[in-house]
């Protein structure tokens, strides 16, 4: 409490002193104890075989330098230390595997830090896997050296092949049908070259030729090639060779004027990565190109290690000035330090060669050289190595460093930009971290390309060369309404119009662009078709023609050899067949309104509807009592004459009423159905077709048509028609001459055909023949092109804006003209069926019920007017009795207000006659009969 405040500087100073002092002497025994492990650490030799001449080997070098410098700066406690001797290759294959060879047998060298091409890395991987000791190249990306071929060679960069599904997505993205790859002629060249065309392969792109440069070709080889590749319609181009050679083909295509718009240009990684690499002069005949490269994070180590870089090989190049860190630098960098690692982890035990006697003293003698003790344990130590490095994570998985994203790129102005990225689990996507499992050019940013446009390219344009293309026509005798070609017989001139070529002239001239065509008929010197339609299909798939345009259905099996544009016309195989009258031919015309069930219940019915009401007024109606036949005849008389409501008996009972009035109902709904239906087959229904199902044509053994050359001969076989049983027909005209012969006379008894044909033939015939179901599914006319062909997309999309306007419907009436025949499929299916039971059940349910019910209510009536007979009466038999209650229901109701307004007149006249019997008057008291039981 009682301290003075001035001390406390004082007393601060001290403790600074004391903790200075204190970190002095634990840095000067740190080092002591550096140098003291220094002393111990144990040198490995590592051969580092370049060509010391180029850009990447010399930022390979300064990189491995700088690798090992610091990585042992941060791990001085390692008991090894990798010594670095280095061979120049020359650019050489041969001194290459010579500079190998000198540090496997002279130096002993544990491993090998190169070579940098995929031929020099070729011909050392036999050295490394004959010593066993492993070659570790950065640089050498061929796909064609293989880890499982060499087990010593290890890759610590990215295969070649790591890189096409991101090319093919871009190529996906925008559409591009067809692909030229332009390679160097060597294994580096031709590694890449088997996936492009399986990745093209799976997004329906072709490759329609491959373009291979020598690695030392001329100018003018290089201007030769451009050429031809200008005279081919191919507009995107994929280039896969080293820089320099690569800057020169693009020179060379921007003197001849590819790098103008309408191209595309993609480059591998192995251009991209070294794009910092070349002269400016070069850039500026790449811009718009796009290219693919591994993508690099960046990071504060990278960053500072790029910084750091630059002045040391500024320093060391003072000649080279604005060098650009690649991503092979970065590999060189991590390569270091994973075989740094590994060694440590191997140790320093049983190093050294096993030597073989060498008799003849030579020192490049491949029999004396020596095998590395250490180089298995040495492999699957760098084959488990694992860290984060400047490139990213390093694992070796299969002998090769894990492909990463890759970031695509466009070469704009001075440099290039960064338009998107690609990763295998989400394709195309503007930022790494996105997630759009698409592949869509709109997932990339804006691309400057080649002629400084925004515009995508379509991919393709029609030569340079002036080629025009050939368009193969068929020749037909029949239907000359699709495609008609006549030759004019003074100048040999060919003419080829028709409703085909209307269409596909209207569909070309929608284009966005001119293309110059020319009709080739199909045909032999004399004129006639050369063939079937598959046989003039064949020569778009041999190369002949540029296009086939006629009548030629788009089918499954030929979709498969070539592509066809959306179809111009209605689809679908039909069936046409003769047409007759049932009408004038059918005398029993009048029973088919109603079915059969439906007749006998109506004739049931009225007999039932007869009997109740003739036993509800039988005991009151003198119209329903006479003798039993007149009795019979009136059950029937009665109930069918409600028919035409001619019945003229008066009905008096209340029940009877009823049910005569529920009875009249139903039989006037009955009659006017009856009436409608009968009208309906005698007016509308005019025409049937003879035969409805093609099963039946084949059951009866009946002959069928199909014109001639047509798919539609293999359809109706596989509907099991007998070969024997096939006629050909050429034209509309053919086809009435056969159906007029008829089947069992040379002709057919029905025609298979596709629905445009049967249309036309139909405009012509309607009013005897007809077309049936069932339509066997085609798509309908379509315009054929080469597989991959260009063309297609294009003019697809010129069909539609065709066929949706008037154009399509003036080429129709031009061609097929204006028809007043009716709907041949509208009139068929017009067929009145017969009314059937279940139609009217309802209305014989409530008539049965209504009749039941006042025949039930009028006999409980009966029976309770006579219980007597049952009650007084009991000794006689019950048939007795039942015969006497029959008796009296047969007898008249006279206590009915019918019969007592009808006999008082009777009474009154009988009450001042003569007296019966001896004049005395009749009582009716005395007896009783008199009122109850009167005769009939």
């Amino acid at each position: 409490m009682g301290e003075n405040p001035a001390q406390l500087p004082a007393a601060l100073f001290s403790l600074f002193f004391i903790v200075s002092l204190t970190t002095l002497s634990l840095g000067s025994w740190f080092t002591e104890m550096a140098m003291a492990q220094n002393a111990t650490t144990i040198p490995v030799n590592v051969g580092v075989v370049l060509d010391m001449d180029s850009m990447i080997g010399k930022v390979g070098l300064s990189c491995i330098f700088m690798a090992l410098s610091d990585f042992y700066s941060s791990h001085g406690y390692y008991n090894t230390r990798l010594v670095l001797n280095v061979r120049d290759s020359k650019d050489d294959d041969v001194g290459a595997a010579a500079a190998a060879l000198d540090l496997l047998k002279n130096v002993e060298v544990e491993a090998i830090i190169g070579p940098l091409t995929s031929m020099q890395a070729d011909f050392v991987i036999d050295l490394g896997n004959k010593s066993r000791v492993p070659i570790i190249s950065f640089s050498a990306t061929s796909s064609s050296l293989s880890w499982i071929r060499s087990p010593y060679f290890i890759r610590a960069a990215q295969n070649d092949s790591s890189q096409v599904p991101a090319i093919s997505a871009i190529i996906q993205a925008f559409g591009w049908r067809e692909v030229v790859p332009i390679y160097v002629d060597n294994e580096f060249g031709e590694g890449i070259s088997p996936f492009l065309s399986d990745a093209l392969q799976d997004i329906n792109a072709r490759i329609p030729y491959r373009s291979v440069i020598p690695p030392f070709a001329s100018d003018d080889r290089i201007v030769a090639e451009l050429y031809k590749l200008m005279t081919m319609q191919t507009r995107v181009f994929v280039v896969h060779m080293f820089p320099t050679l690569a800057s020169r083909v693009f020179a060379k295509a921007k003197e001849v004027g590819m790098m103008s718009e309408g191209y595309v240009w993609i480059v591998t990684d192995a251009v991209a990565n070294a794009l910092g690499l070349l002269d400016p002069s070069a850039i500026d005949s790449m811009q718009g190109v796009l290219g693919v490269k591994p993508y690099v994070r960046t990071t504060k180590q990278l960053a500072n290690f790029t910084n750091r870089w630059k002045t040391k090989f500024q320093r060391d190049n003072p000649t080279i000035i604005n060098a650009d860190l690649n991503v092979f630098g970065l590999w060189a960098y991590d390569a270091a330090v994973a075989l740094a690692m590994a060694v440590e982890k191997v140790g320093v035990s049983n190093r050294g060669f096993n030597k073989t006697n060498n008799k003849s003293g030579n020192s490049t003698d491949l029999e004396t050289l020596g095998v590395s003790q250490n180089g298995q344990e040495l492999l699957q130590a760098l084959l488990n190595t694992t860290f984060t490095g400047l490139s990213g994570d390093f694992r070796i998985v299969d002998g090769q460093l894990q492909s990463s994203a890759y970031e695509i790129i466009n070469v704009i102005g001075t440099g290039r930009r960064g338009v998107g990225f690609w990763t295998a689990a989400n394709g195309i996507v503007r930022e790494v971290t996105n997630v759009t499992n698409k592949t869509s050019k709109a997932s990339l940013g804006s691309i400057i390309w080649p002629g400084d446009t925004i515009a995508a390219p379509k991919g393709w344009e029609i030569p340079t060369n002036g080629k025009t293309l050939k368009v193969l026509v068929p020749v037909k005798d029949g239907f000359r309404e699709f495609v008609k070609v006549t030759t004019d017989p003074r100048t040999n001139a060919t003419t080829v119009t028709g409703f085909c070529i209307d269409v596909f002239d209207a569909v070309m001239a929608q284009l966005p662009y001119a293309v110059p065509y020319e009709y080739v008929p199909f045909a032999t010197s004399d004129g006639k078709m050369a063939g079937s339609y598959d046989d003039m299909l064949d020569q778009i798939l041999n190369g002949k023609f540029d296009a086939v345009v006629g009548d030629v259905t788009v089918i499954a099996n030929r979709s498969n050899y070539m592509d066809f544009t959306l179809p111009y016309t209605e689809s679908g195989v039909s069936m046409v067949v003769p047409i007759t009258d049932n009408r004038r031919k059918n005398a029993w015309v009048f029973l088919k309104p109603l079915t059969w069930d439906l007749w006998l219940t109506s004739f049931f019915s009225f007999v039932f509807i007869g009997f109740v009401v003739w036993a509800l007024e039988h005991r009151i109606n003198e119209d329903f009592r006479g003798p039993p036949s007149y009795q019979a005849g009136l059950v029937f008389w009665f109930s069918f004459s409600t028919m035409v409501f001619a019945h003229k008996e008066k009905v008096v009972s209340n029940l009877a009423r009823f049910v005569v009035i529920i009875w009249c109902f139903v039989v006037l709904i009955l009659t006017q159905s009856y009436t409608a239906s009968l009208s309906s087959m005698l007016t509308v229904q005019q025409l049937q077709p003879t035969v409805t199902d093609a099963s039946e044509l084949v059951k009866k053994g009946e002959y069928v048509g199909f014109q001639k050359g047509s798919f539609v001969e293999g359809l109706i076989k596989r509907m099991n028609f007998d070969k024997s049983k096939l006629v050909p027909y050429d034209s509309p005209e053919e086809i009435d001459q056969l159906f007029t012969k008829g089947s069992g006379n040379g002709g057919i008894a029905a025609a298979f055909d596709e629905i445009p044909f049967f249309k036309l033939f139909l405009s012509k015939y309607c009013s005897k023949y007809t077309m049936v179901a069932p339509t066997y599914k085609t798509d309908g006319f379509g315009f054929v092109f080469p597989v991959g062909s260009p063309f297609v997309r294009d003019v697809s999309r010129a069909v539609l804006n065709v066929t949706e306007g008037d154009k399509m419907v003036e080429i129709e009436k031009a061609w097929f003209g204006q028809t007043n025949c009716p709907d041949s499929t509208t009139a068929v299916s017009s067929n009145s069926h017969s009314l059937g039971l279940e139609s009217f059940w309802g209305l014989f349910l409530i008539a049965f019920v209504a009749s039941f019910s006042a025949l039930l209510i009028s006999t409980a009536v009966f029976l309770h007017n006579h219980k007597h007979i049952f009650v007084s009466d009991s000794k006689s038999s019950f048939t007795a009795r039942i015969a006497k209650l029959a008796h009296h229901f047969d007898n008249k109701d006279l206590s009915s207000h019918t019969f007592r307004r009808s006999e008082t007149p009777d009474r009154t006249q009988s009450s001042s006659s003569p007296k019966a019997d001896g004049g005395a008057p009749v009582d009716s008291n005395q007896n009783p009969r008199a009122t109850s039981e009167p005769t009939n």
